[in-house]
Protein backbone atom coordinates (compact mmCIF):
# COMPACT_ATOMS: atom_id res chain seq x y z
CA UNK A 1 0.00 0.00 0.00
CA UNK A 2 1.10 3.54 -0.72
CA UNK A 3 1.42 6.07 2.12
CA UNK A 4 -1.97 7.75 2.33
CA UNK A 5 -0.42 11.04 3.41
CA UNK A 6 0.99 11.26 -0.12
CA UNK A 7 -2.43 10.78 -1.74
CA UNK A 8 -3.55 13.74 -3.85
CA UNK A 9 -6.93 13.91 -2.11
CA UNK A 10 -5.27 14.22 1.32
CA UNK A 11 -2.83 16.81 0.00
CA UNK A 12 -5.69 18.81 -1.52
CA UNK A 13 -7.61 18.80 1.77
CA UNK A 14 -4.51 19.90 3.69
CA UNK A 15 -3.72 22.76 1.34
CA UNK A 16 -7.32 23.92 0.92
CA UNK A 17 -8.21 23.96 4.62
CA UNK A 18 -5.00 25.86 5.39
CA UNK A 19 -5.78 28.41 2.68
CA UNK A 20 -9.37 28.86 3.83
CA UNK A 21 -8.22 29.42 7.39
CA UNK A 22 -5.60 31.91 6.22
CA UNK A 23 -8.27 33.89 4.39
CA UNK A 24 -10.43 34.06 7.52
CA UNK A 25 -13.25 32.02 6.03
CA UNK A 26 -13.11 29.30 8.71
CA UNK A 27 -12.52 30.73 12.14
CA UNK A 28 -12.10 28.34 15.08
CA UNK A 29 -13.89 25.11 14.05
CA UNK A 30 -16.17 26.85 11.55
CA UNK A 31 -16.59 25.36 8.09
CA UNK A 32 -16.35 21.89 6.61
CA UNK A 33 -15.46 20.09 3.37
CA UNK A 34 -16.47 16.74 1.89
CA UNK A 35 -14.89 15.23 -1.22
CA UNK A 36 -16.27 12.24 -3.14
CA UNK A 37 -13.35 9.94 -3.92
CA UNK A 38 -12.65 7.35 -6.57
CA UNK A 39 -12.79 3.87 -4.99
CA UNK A 40 -9.98 2.51 -7.14
CA UNK A 41 -7.68 5.37 -6.18
CA UNK A 42 -8.47 5.00 -2.47
CA UNK A 43 -7.73 1.28 -2.78
CA UNK A 44 -4.12 2.12 -3.62
CA UNK A 45 -3.72 3.55 -0.11
CA UNK A 46 -6.17 1.65 2.12
CA UNK A 47 -7.39 -1.91 2.57
CA UNK A 48 -11.05 -1.29 1.84
CA UNK A 49 -12.08 -4.46 3.67
CA UNK A 50 -10.88 -3.05 6.99
CA UNK A 51 -13.43 -0.89 8.81
CA UNK A 52 -12.12 0.89 11.90
CA UNK A 53 -15.58 1.60 13.32
CA UNK A 54 -19.08 2.54 12.27
CA UNK A 55 -20.70 5.96 12.74
CA UNK A 56 -24.47 6.54 12.43
CA UNK A 57 -25.31 9.28 9.93
CA UNK A 58 -28.74 10.11 11.32
CA UNK A 59 -30.41 10.15 7.90
CA UNK A 60 -31.01 7.97 4.86
CA UNK A 61 -28.28 8.29 2.24
CA UNK A 62 -29.16 5.25 0.13
CA UNK A 63 -28.29 6.98 -3.19
CA UNK A 64 -24.70 7.18 -1.88
CA UNK A 65 -24.33 3.56 -0.74
CA UNK A 66 -20.77 2.35 -1.32
CA UNK A 67 -19.43 5.81 -2.08
CA UNK A 68 -16.32 7.00 -0.27
CA UNK A 69 -15.70 10.51 1.05
CA UNK A 70 -12.89 12.32 2.78
CA UNK A 71 -14.42 14.81 5.18
CA UNK A 72 -13.40 17.26 7.90
CA UNK A 73 -14.17 16.37 11.51
CA UNK A 74 -16.60 17.88 13.96
CA UNK A 75 -15.06 20.42 16.32
CA UNK A 76 -11.82 20.41 14.32
CA UNK A 77 -9.92 23.57 13.47
CA UNK A 78 -8.89 24.04 9.87
CA UNK A 79 -5.57 25.49 11.04
CA UNK A 80 -4.65 22.06 12.47
CA UNK A 81 -5.47 19.89 9.45
CA UNK A 82 -2.13 20.28 7.70
CA UNK A 83 -0.11 19.35 10.82
CA UNK A 84 -2.30 16.41 11.83
CA UNK A 85 -4.55 15.21 8.99
CA UNK A 86 -5.23 11.80 10.55
CA UNK A 87 -6.92 13.40 13.56
CA UNK A 88 -8.77 16.18 11.78
CA UNK A 89 -9.88 14.31 8.64
CA UNK A 90 -11.63 11.02 8.04
CA UNK A 91 -12.35 8.76 5.09
CA UNK A 92 -15.77 7.16 5.31
CA UNK A 93 -17.89 4.88 3.14
CA UNK A 94 -21.68 4.82 3.20
CA UNK A 95 -22.76 1.37 4.34
CA UNK A 96 -25.41 -0.77 2.63
CA UNK A 97 -28.09 0.30 5.11
CA UNK A 98 -27.67 3.89 3.92
CA UNK A 99 -27.76 5.21 7.50
CA UNK A 100 -24.27 4.26 8.66
CA UNK A 101 -20.81 5.43 7.67
CA UNK A 102 -17.86 3.05 7.84
CA UNK A 103 -14.66 4.76 8.98
CA UNK A 104 -11.76 3.57 6.82
CA UNK A 105 -9.11 6.05 7.99
CA UNK A 106 -8.69 9.09 10.22
CA UNK A 107 -10.48 10.57 13.24
CA UNK A 108 -7.83 8.75 15.26
CA UNK A 109 -8.80 10.55 18.48
CA UNK A 110 -12.24 8.93 18.42
CA UNK A 111 -13.89 11.85 16.65
CA UNK A 112 -16.32 11.79 13.78
CA UNK A 113 -17.34 13.76 10.71
CA UNK A 114 -18.65 17.33 10.79
CA UNK A 115 -22.06 18.00 12.33
CA UNK A 116 -23.02 19.29 8.87
CA UNK A 117 -22.50 15.80 7.40
CA UNK A 118 -26.24 15.44 6.57
CA UNK A 119 -26.22 18.77 4.69
CA UNK A 120 -23.08 17.69 2.81
CA UNK A 121 -24.36 14.26 1.81
CA UNK A 122 -27.78 15.59 0.82
CA UNK A 123 -26.04 18.27 -1.27
CA UNK A 124 -23.85 15.61 -2.90
CA UNK A 125 -26.98 13.67 -3.84
CA UNK A 126 -28.54 16.77 -5.36
CA UNK A 127 -25.44 17.87 -7.25
CA UNK A 128 -24.64 14.38 -8.59
CA UNK A 129 -28.14 14.29 -10.03
CA UNK A 130 -27.67 17.74 -11.59
CA UNK A 131 -24.09 17.11 -12.73
CA UNK A 132 -22.36 13.72 -12.17
CA UNK A 133 -18.97 15.46 -12.30
CA UNK A 134 -19.62 17.43 -9.08
CA UNK A 135 -17.58 15.80 -6.30
CA UNK A 136 -16.83 18.54 -3.76
CA UNK A 137 -19.08 20.32 -1.26
CA UNK A 138 -17.56 23.16 0.73
CA UNK A 139 -19.01 25.23 3.58
CA UNK A 140 -17.37 28.33 5.02
CA UNK A 141 -17.99 31.82 6.42
CA UNK A 142 -16.48 34.35 3.96
CA UNK A 143 -16.26 37.69 5.76
CA UNK A 144 -17.55 40.08 3.11
CA UNK A 145 -20.34 37.85 1.88
CA UNK A 146 -21.50 37.41 5.46
CA UNK A 147 -21.35 41.18 6.03
CA UNK A 148 -23.35 41.70 2.85
CA UNK A 149 -26.14 39.57 4.35
CA UNK A 150 -26.84 42.35 6.84
CA UNK A 151 -27.14 45.24 4.40
CA UNK A 152 -28.54 43.70 1.21
CA UNK A 153 -31.91 42.14 0.47
CA UNK A 154 -31.69 38.37 0.75
CA UNK A 155 -33.55 37.81 -2.48
CA UNK A 156 -31.91 35.39 -4.91
CA UNK A 157 -32.44 37.44 -8.04
CA UNK A 158 -31.45 40.75 -6.43
CA UNK A 159 -28.43 39.36 -4.59
CA UNK A 160 -27.20 37.54 -7.69
CA UNK A 161 -27.64 40.63 -9.86
CA UNK A 162 -25.68 42.79 -7.43
CA UNK A 163 -22.83 40.27 -7.29
CA UNK A 164 -22.77 39.93 -11.08
CA UNK A 165 -22.37 43.72 -11.32
CA UNK A 166 -19.28 43.76 -9.11
CA UNK A 167 -16.79 41.86 -11.31
CA UNK A 168 -16.72 41.18 -15.03
CA UNK A 169 -16.01 37.47 -14.44
CA UNK A 170 -18.93 36.85 -12.07
CA UNK A 171 -21.65 35.91 -14.55
CA UNK A 172 -19.15 33.58 -16.21
CA UNK A 173 -18.04 31.87 -12.97
CA UNK A 174 -21.50 31.49 -11.42
CA UNK A 175 -24.00 31.93 -14.28
CA UNK A 176 -26.55 29.86 -12.37
CA UNK A 177 -26.64 32.58 -9.73
CA UNK A 178 -26.71 32.36 -5.96
CA UNK A 179 -29.39 30.53 -3.99
CA UNK A 180 -30.48 31.89 -0.60
CA UNK A 181 -31.88 30.21 2.49
CA UNK A 182 -33.34 32.14 5.43
CA UNK A 183 -31.64 31.75 8.80
CA UNK A 184 -32.06 28.16 9.98
CA UNK A 185 -30.66 26.07 12.80
CA UNK A 186 -27.42 24.52 11.58
CA UNK A 187 -26.38 20.90 12.02
CA UNK A 188 -29.89 19.58 11.38
CA UNK A 189 -31.51 17.43 8.72
CA UNK A 190 -33.92 20.29 8.04
CA UNK A 191 -31.21 22.68 6.85
CA UNK A 192 -29.61 19.81 4.95
CA UNK A 193 -32.83 19.11 3.08
CA UNK A 194 -33.36 22.81 2.33
CA UNK A 195 -29.78 23.18 1.08
CA UNK A 196 -30.06 20.11 -1.14
CA UNK A 197 -33.26 21.46 -2.66
CA UNK A 198 -31.43 24.67 -3.57
CA UNK A 199 -28.42 22.71 -4.83
CA UNK A 200 -30.58 21.24 -7.58
CA UNK A 201 -30.48 24.67 -9.24
CA UNK A 202 -27.48 26.46 -7.72
CA UNK A 203 -23.85 25.59 -7.05
CA UNK A 204 -23.67 28.38 -4.47
CA UNK A 205 -26.17 28.60 -1.62
CA UNK A 206 -26.06 31.34 1.01
CA UNK A 207 -27.08 30.41 4.54
CA UNK A 208 -28.44 33.76 5.71
CA UNK A 209 -26.40 35.38 8.49
CA UNK A 210 -24.18 32.29 8.66
CA UNK A 211 -22.13 31.43 5.59
CA UNK A 212 -22.18 29.74 2.23
CA UNK A 213 -22.24 26.30 0.60
CA UNK A 214 -20.45 25.73 -2.69
CA UNK A 215 -20.20 22.69 -4.95
CA UNK A 216 -17.99 21.80 -7.89
CA UNK A 217 -16.16 19.10 -9.82
CA UNK A 218 -12.92 19.43 -7.87
CA UNK A 219 -11.31 21.36 -5.03
CA UNK A 220 -9.94 24.15 -7.21
CA UNK A 221 -13.24 24.81 -8.96
CA UNK A 222 -15.24 24.83 -5.73
CA UNK A 223 -12.76 27.03 -3.89
CA UNK A 224 -12.56 29.37 -6.89
CA UNK A 225 -16.34 29.58 -7.05
CA UNK A 226 -16.64 30.76 -3.45
CA UNK A 227 -13.56 32.95 -3.86
CA UNK A 228 -15.20 34.78 -6.77
CA UNK A 229 -18.47 35.32 -4.90
CA UNK A 230 -16.52 36.60 -1.89
CA UNK A 231 -14.47 38.99 -4.07
CA UNK A 232 -17.69 40.41 -5.52
CA UNK A 233 -19.12 40.83 -2.02
CA UNK A 234 -15.93 42.59 -0.92
CA UNK A 235 -16.21 45.10 -3.77
CA UNK A 236 -19.86 45.65 -2.88
CA UNK A 237 -19.01 46.32 0.77
CA UNK A 238 -16.20 48.71 -0.25
CA UNK A 239 -18.57 50.72 -2.43
CA UNK A 240 -21.85 50.43 -0.49
CA UNK A 241 -23.17 53.87 0.39
CA UNK A 242 -20.98 55.63 -2.15
CA UNK A 243 -22.37 57.22 -5.32
CA UNK A 244 -21.81 54.71 -8.14
CA UNK A 245 -20.69 56.41 -11.33
CA UNK A 246 -20.23 53.22 -13.32
CA UNK A 247 -21.59 49.68 -13.41
CA UNK A 248 -21.62 46.64 -15.69
CA UNK A 249 -24.77 46.86 -17.78
CA UNK A 250 -27.11 43.92 -18.15
CA UNK A 251 -26.64 43.83 -21.91
CA UNK A 252 -22.89 43.57 -21.33
CA UNK A 253 -23.44 40.65 -18.96
CA UNK A 254 -25.33 38.93 -21.75
CA UNK A 255 -22.38 39.50 -24.09
CA UNK A 256 -20.05 37.94 -21.51
CA UNK A 257 -22.24 34.90 -20.92
CA UNK A 258 -22.75 34.27 -24.62
CA UNK A 259 -19.09 34.83 -25.47
CA UNK A 260 -17.99 32.24 -22.89
CA UNK A 261 -20.86 29.89 -23.71
CA UNK A 262 -22.37 29.63 -20.24
CA UNK A 263 -26.03 29.03 -19.46
CA UNK A 264 -27.11 31.95 -17.29
CA UNK A 265 -30.25 32.93 -15.39
CA UNK A 266 -31.89 35.31 -17.81
CA UNK A 267 -34.67 35.91 -15.29
CA UNK A 268 -32.10 37.48 -12.94
CA UNK A 269 -31.30 40.23 -15.46
CA UNK A 270 -33.25 43.39 -16.28
CA UNK A 271 -33.51 43.09 -20.02
CA UNK A 272 -35.87 45.03 -22.25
Amino acid sequence: MKDILTASFVTEMRKTTANMYRLGWDERNGGNISYLLDEKEVGEYLDLTKVIREIPTGFDAKPLIGKIFIVTGTGKYFKNVDDDPETNLGIVRIKQDGTTAELLWGFKDGGKFTSEFPAHMMSHMARLEADPKNRVVMHCHPTNLLAMNYVHELDEAKLTHTLWEMCTECIVVFPDGVGVLPWMLCGTNEIGEATAKKMKDFRVVVWALHGVYGAGKDMDETFGLIETVEKAAEIYMLTAGLPLLNTIKDEDMVKLAEHFGVKYRKDFLHLK
